[in-house]
């Protein structure tokens, strides 16, 4: 990409796997967003906080954006690109405490830890799910990509399994990123061998449950999921399988079920259709 006068963006998640072992410098990386969720214990829950600097090669540092109020910026800069240069402090702080209480040390095994346990994971799930990027010696660094699109001849969509793991008591990893059609699975260094086992267990149960699917017969476990309390405690079961299926599949969820609260919404037409299906406000007024 350098020969041919390019730049090289690096996501800043991938620090996961480098601090104290690399940084995105030594692999020639010239700009990373480098994102203080997970690499840096500030929570991703709910799309945010999303705070991280702009870190650049040197020949970039006259285009950093600059400020009206603070001087920050190159002296080609554009205008502010953010209400606040330095992010917000609420989140920042968080990071700064558990950087300085971890030391250099605690962050090498921390990223340590997070190359270990992907590999665990892609290990555990290895003839079940197959992997679509590895090294060269087949090894997975802090997250691995695993491919589902061959599925489709059951007629099972990445999205299905996603549904499925909430009846197993897991909300799905990352969906159809950065390739669609695909799962990527990122536990951290956070993650107890316990909680993966869980996770690897209930992905090699829904594996299963793909191989019984058939194509022309779409009433299944996985396509009905999530099945919520509502469901089961209805009077009327009318699917071809048992209750027990769909709700307890694996016996470590019946010591503390997490029940779904809807089943299935359509995921992308919120987004695409930002208009207001509300009953009108009068609707709502007390009389």
């Amino acid at each position: 990409i350098h020969d041919n006068g390019g730049q090289v963006y690096m996501d800043g998640a991938n620090m996961n796997a480098q601090v104290g072992l690399t940084n995105p410098g030594n692999i020639g990386a010239d700009v990373c967003h480098l994102n203080l969720h997970k690499t840096f214990a500030i929570p991703h829950g709910g799309g945010g906080p999303g705070v991280g600097p702009i870190c650049v090669a040197e020949q970039l540092v006259p285009f950093l954006p600059g400020n009206p109020i603070i001087k920050t910026g190159g002296h080609q800069s554009i205008s502010a690109i953010s209400a606040a240069p330095f992010g917000s402090a609420l989140a920042c702080i968080i990071s700064y405490g558990y950087i300085s209480m971890l030391g250099a040390k605690g962050l090498k095994e921390a990223t340590e830890a997070a190359i270990l346990n992907a590999n665990y994971i892609k290990e555990r799930l290895e003839g079940y799910y197959p992997t679509l990027y590895t090294g060269e010696n087949g090894r997975a660094a802090h997250e691995m990509i695993i491919d589902c699109r061959d599925f489709k001849v059951k007629g099972i969509e990445v999205t299905d399994i996603a549904k499925r793991l909430m009846d197993y008591g897991f909300h799905a990893p990352t969906v159809s990123f950065p390739v669609a059609g695909t799962m990527m699975i990122e536990p951290t260094e956070s993650e107890s061998k316990a909680e993966m086992d869980r996770f690897c267990d209930a992905m090699i149960s829904i594996r299963k449950e793909i191989d019984n699917a058939s194509k022309d017969e779409p009433n299944n476990v996985l396509k009905n999921a999530p099945h919520t309390l509502e469901m089961l405690t209805s009077d009327e079961w009318l699917l071809p399988y048992s209750r027990e299926a769909a709700a307890f599949p694996l016996d470590y969820i019946r010591d503390n079920k997490f029940w779904p609260s809807v089943r299935r919404v359509d995921d992308a037409y919120g987004d695409r259709n930002l208009i207001c299906s509300c009953a009108p406000i009068e609707d709502f007024m007390e009389a």
